[in-house]
């Protein structure tokens, strides 16, 4: 994970007990790339980077979809969070806090459980799993137990403050390149307008995008959409 900046929070209720940051304070802590959102509706995305190309490959059935991700090269799993109900966050939310914040239901937390079913179930080589700092996003990572769970401020959610998103975006889309020889899969937990502002997709709750770099630079190749899969467990 060279050139990334991680900052853990901690956040009342889940096992992640760091320094706590304000809201505010989240902002300075990747200097390189900062925060992500929660989800609403087609919320549009203007960053991707100058330069930056996506490449849409054809459309893979689900099926054939599980069986790439089984050989695990240089694929990316964006995931929107699992269920959590409203929009947004209430106003004055904490990160430190999750009572602060719109947080899963419990159809939320069983989609988690069942997601991660899903991966084991079809033997996915699952090499980190980084997350949000926002509560929904790690509770929905832990829900998965698929590995430990990193929070990555770049995935955070920038729904409601669009100045870091240019800068976030560039640092998820380094990451995806960074990651084109790894023969393990990388699953990132975010929200809707992160997902959108690298693929152009609008995800559902729970719905995750395939991605990976594509050409013989890890400087300037193309993100490709390799596919996305339905929310399991609905």
């Amino acid at each position: 994970m060279s050139g990334l900046n991680f900052a853990t929070v901690g956040c009342t209720g889940l096992p992640f007990t760091a320094e706590p940051a304000s809201h505010s304070a989240m902002n300075q802590s990747t200097p390189a790339a900062p925060s992500s959102p929660p989800g609403a509706s087609a919320q549009s995305s203007q960053p991707r980077s100058a330069g930056e190309t996506l490449a849409q490959s054809s459309p893979a059935s689900e099926t054939a979809l599980w069986s790439e991700l089984r050989q695990g090269q240089g694929y990316v799993v964006m995931m929107r969070h699992a269920v959590a109900p409203g929009t947004g966050d209430p106003p004055g939310f904490r990160l430190e806090d999750c009572s602060t914040q719109r947080n899963l239901s419990a159809e939320g937390r069983q989609q988690a459980i069942a997601i991660g079913e899903a991966f084991r179930q079809r033997n996915i080589p699952v090499g980190q799993v980084l997350s949000s700092q926002w509560c929904r996003c790690l509770e929905t990572a832990k829900l998965l137990d698929l590995g430990t769970v990193e929070p990555f401020p770049a995935l955070n959610s920038f729904f409601s403050d669009r100045s870091t998103a240019v800068q976030q975006t560039e640092q998820v889309q380094r990451f995806i390149r960074e990651q084109q020889n790894q023969s393990e899969v990388m699953i990132l937990v975010t929200h809707q307008v992160n997902i959108t502002a690298i693929s152009n997709i609008v995800p559902a709750s729970g719905e995750f995008v395939v991605l990976r770099a594509k050409g013989t630079s890890a400087e300037s190749s193309a993100i490709e959409v390799v596919g996305r899969l339905n929310p399991v467990g609905n």
